[in-house]
């Protein structure tokens, strides 16, 4: 049975998605995907992203080039939703749990007048997520980025950059250890990263 599922993925799915996206690297699977804009999705070779995922590259602020882009080696839970407006950069082996949620934008809801989803989509700095990089369930990454090799703990909300090598967890989310380079350990820092 595994090896019909395999046939079939390779014969017709990844010769489709192959087609529909911008690029997609060697060995790469995406299961049941949702697609937007697929031909500004590039994908790294190596990348697993698991069943119901959506991708999306819609330049619904304006910019044409947006772009989303995937590293190799990644791997991608159930459900997450990934969303550029601008541009969304994942690195190398970055590990995403389930219902991982990465944003460059969100809904205006200046006008108190008009109901928010009649407003326009407001853009945000693009978001850049380090090689090496851990983002546990549920996270929601809107408008910031993440260093390499850093964890985001399950459930957290990233509106900040967290810089390399850091723990963060919460709502918003808040950094509680980085790891020191020099005594090679994680220690426990303050809010901004720095050692206690």
């Amino acid at each position: 049975m595994k090896y019909i599922k395999l046939i079939y993925y390779y014969f017709f799915c990844y010769p489709f998605l192959k087609s529909t996206l911008g690029e997609m690297g060697v060995g790469s699977k995406i299961f049941s995907p949702m697609i937007s804009g697929g031909k500004r999705i590039f994908i790294g070779n190596h990348v697993y992203i698991r069943k119901n995922t959506w991708l999306a590259a819609e330049p619904v602020t304006g910019i044409s080039d947006c772009k989303l882009i995937i590293g190799d080696g990644t791997y991608i839970g159930n459900f997450c939703h990934l969303y550029a407006s601008s541009r969304i950069i994942i690195g190398k082996k970055v590990l995403f749990a389930d219902k991982v949620y990465v944003s460059d934008n969100l809904h205006s809801y200046d006008d108190i007048n008009t109901p928010i989803m009649d407003q326009p989509i407001k853009q945000l700095s693009i978001v850049n997520i380090g090689d090496g990089a851990w983002l546990g369930e549920n996270v929601c990454i809107i408008g910031a980025s993440v260093g390499k090799n850093c964890v985001i703990g399950a459930n957290a909300v990233v509106t900040k950059n967290i810089p390399d090598y850091c723990i963060a967890v919460g709502a918003p989310a808040k950094i509680i250890k980085r790891y020191h380079l020099e005594n090679k350990k994680w220690q426990k820092t303050d809010e901004q990263g720095n050692f206690i």
